[in-house]
């Protein structure tokens, strides 16, 4: 059992792509779903598929690479089961002065913090992406 699913998940897809792999297979949960979606949306990887495996599933993620560098520079998980980070929606920090993203829990569901200051939401900073 793991402690730290979304760790392990952020994990898995930094050493995928610092080790040149095309991709990377990940067990299956809603929220790592919904944070592969937001990261295909926001261009840092090529795919994402969800793959019945008769157990829990695996989400199967293409990395995105530019003249043979990955998409993804940096990728860290913020709040953490020991110590979870909760920003209100003035306090969302910016990633990179705006070149990176953070991805957030909220009332509303998953979404990037552009997102979130949009519709005036503050929640639980998830992972930080460059």
């Amino acid at each position: 059992m793991l402690t730290d699913p979304i760790a392990d998940m952020i994990t898995r897809i930094r050493n995928g792509a610092q080790a040149g792999h095309v991709s990377v297979d990940i067990p299956a949960s809603k929220m790592k779903l919904a944070i592969a979606d937001i990261l295909k949306r926001e261009g840092y990887i090529k795919a994402y598929k969800a793959i019945d495996d008769g157990k829990q599933g695996i989400v199967r993620v293409t990395l995105k690479y530019y003249e043979s560098k990955p998409a993804i520079s940096g990728i860290k998980r913020i709040s953490k089961p020991g110590r979870r980070v909760y920003k209100g929606v003035r306090d969302i920090p910016r990633v990179r002065n705006g070149l990176g993203i953070n991805i957030l829990s909220t009332s509303k569901g998953i979404m990037t913090d552009h997102k979130a200051r949009e519709m005036g939401l503050g929640g639980e900073i998830l992972i930080s992406v460059w």
